[in-house]
């Protein structure tokens, strides 16, 4: 595993004597890291930050930029010089000794307004003495890491720590051009000693190779908060690597127990709302409810076609890990990874607990290594033109005209299985689409905005595939339905690698699953009009009169 340095720890840890000066501790830091450089050369390291630790990493990184680093940092505290804190530098100067013991009380200041008002009294004319005095008999609640510092810290142990905060700031912030380690930013959205939000988009903006992830409701020591799993975050973001560059199969760690349940846990209303069926087939031919006909070990390719905004993705998912154990390595669009620009489009950490669940760009390269490593594979050849269709194009096929995995398939001897999906249309109606909205010239301008955006797919193509237009359609909601998968039989290419190297036999292999997705889609639409409980209202009385976990029934098989 790569290395990781926990740089918050040097600066806490210190003994309350020690004043050894912010540079010094860069080049303590530096020693360490060139020599684990020297020893795993192509390993790349990893500093870990919080804070004034933030700063640390990043004076490392900036001197050290032929070394492969990855910076995860936790509100880094370059933003000192434009945060309150930096104030009390000359508040503490002019307390006296014999009131230092007030110090939790005057720290608490930091939080918001409060201490705006001590110092727009002390501009007013006001001694700022007695405007601290004045204000801080309004508080009744103190940070408790604070109460801490100030029990263990002398007034000048403090005094100091706080001016080297500053000189590490000013120190790191001067540097930022020199960067170019990899870097993520953790922001807290209630830091009440740091302006980390907006600090952390400045550093997006002025490092050359960052993301940003914001936690809206935890304070400035992000790292001893207990509801943020760092683990969770670095799977999430695609952090995680062990050599030059993050590979999705090799690079890949399942989520465990804990982590799947909370990701799917969060969906759980709409997986109440959806009541997924999942139907699937042996290999006699017969079908059953549940994922029995799903082969347990790899390779196996799941082909199927895509509901409106992909909503098929999370019960799929779900229930392939609830009922089978499987975690299936979704093949999704580079717009879930990366962009091309910021704009409108959803935030890339929206998409953060797919990549935790396994989802991978779509590309020939990762789908060879995933073969390779006998994984689950889900694709949907449709893609974006499927999960954007137009009015009346529910469960139309959009494919491209020539096979684009069955080869690769056939060399790994995996089983193709068809699949569809149905039910978006008991969700909602499209009564506004792409056709309707690009007449309108301010929307067509959004539109191709929204379009540009992400990274296109499948240039130069042809056919309807091609159009990949991002927009968002105007639906009518209905009174919610149910989603139904049924799985056909699994396809076997095992010994059929020669056979499908011959373009016309691999095109017809592909013909054959198209036509086999389409007749699952056909059996979904005709068998869901006698389940007694496709509708929400006939479920909840259903659950009403049984056991709140009690599995519902469907139509007959």
């Amino acid at each position: 595993m790569a290395w990781v340095w926990d740089l918050f720890h040097i600066i806490t840890n210190s003994q309350v004597a020690d004043r050894t000066p912010f540079t010094d501790l860069v080049k303590l830091v530096e020693t360490t890291v060139r020599l684990e450089y020297k020893r795993s050369p192509n390993r790349p390291i990893y500093l870990l930050g919080e804070s004034i630790g933030g700063c640390l990493a990043l004076a490392v990184a900036a001197r050290n930029p032929d070394i492969d680093l990855v910076l995860i940092l936790a509100n880094p505290a370059t933003s000192f010089g434009r945060s309150q804190v930096q104030l009390l530098t000359s508040l503490l100067d002019a307390l006296p000794v014999t009131h230092f013991p007030a110090l939790p009380n005057i720290l608490s200041l930091s939080a918001g307004d409060p201490l705006r008002v001590v110092f727009d009294n002390a501009v007013k004319g006001l001694p700022l003495l007695d405007a601290a005095r004045e204000t801080i008999g309004d508080f009744t609640t103190f940070a408790s890491s604070l109460l801490v510092l100030a029990d263990i810290l002398p007034k000048e142990t403090f005094l100091w720590k706080l001016k080297m905060l500053k000189s590490a700031s000013a120190y790191a912030d001067s540097r930022l051009y020199a960067i170019k380690a990899q870097t993520l930013i953790l922001c807290s959205g209630k830091d009440q000693l740091l302006p980390s939000q907006q600090e952390g988009e400045r550093l997006r903006q002025l490092l050359p190779n960052c993301e940003l992830r914001k936690f809206d409701d935890n304070g400035h020591f992000l790292f001893l908060e207990g509801s943020l799993d760092l683990v969770t975050i670095i799977k999430g973001t695609s952090y995680y690597r062990r050599g030059k560059y993050h590979d999705y199969a090799s690079d890949f760690i399942p989520p465990s127990r804990d982590e799947a349940n909370k990701i799917i846990e969060s969906y759980s209303l709409f997986n109440f709302i959806t009541s997924p069926v999942m139907l699937s087939t042996l290999e006699d031919g017969k079908i059953v409810k549940g994922l029995a006909g799903i082969p347990s070990e790899g390779p196996v390719l799941l082909v199927g076609n895509h509901m409106l905004l992909a909503l098929d993705t999370v019960s799929l998912l779900s229930q392939m890990y609830t009922e089978q154990d499987i975690i299936v390595r979704g093949m999704a669009h580079p717009l879930m990874f990366r962009r091309r620009k910021r704009g409108r489009l959803p935030e890339v950490s929206s998409f953060d607990w797919l990549r935790v669940m396994g989802i991978f760009p779509v590309t020939a390269t990762n789908l060879f290594k995933l073969f390779s490593s006998k994984s689950h594979v889900l694709l949907f050849p449709g893609g974006v033109r499927e999960a954007f269709h137009r009015k009346g194009e529910e469960y139309k096929l959009f494919w491209p005209e020539q096979s684009e995995f069955v080869r690769i398939a056939a060399r790994f001897g995996a089983k193709i299985i068809p699949f569809g999906s149905v039910g978006e249309d008991d969700l909602g109606q499209v009564v506004i689409d792409y056709d309707d909205l690009v007449k309108i010239p301010y929307l067509r301008s959004e539109i191709e905005n929204l379009t540009n955006e992400a990274v296109q797919l499948r240039a130069g193509v042809g056919g309807e595939v091609e159009n990949q237009q991002v927009y968002p359609p105007g639906i009518l909601p209905k009174v919610p339905g149910r989603f139904y998968y049924y799985f056909g039989k699994p396809i076997e290419t095992d010994g059929r690698k020669q056979e499908l190297k011959d373009k016309d036999k691999s095109q017809e292999l592909y013909l054959e699953v198209k036509t086999e997705v389409e007749r699952c889609i056909a059996y979904l639409k005709e068998k869901r009009e006698s389940d007694p409980y496709r509708s929400i209202l006939t479920r909840s009385l259903y659950q009403a009169t049984h056991a709140p976990t009690s599995d519902i029934p469907t139509f007959e098989i």
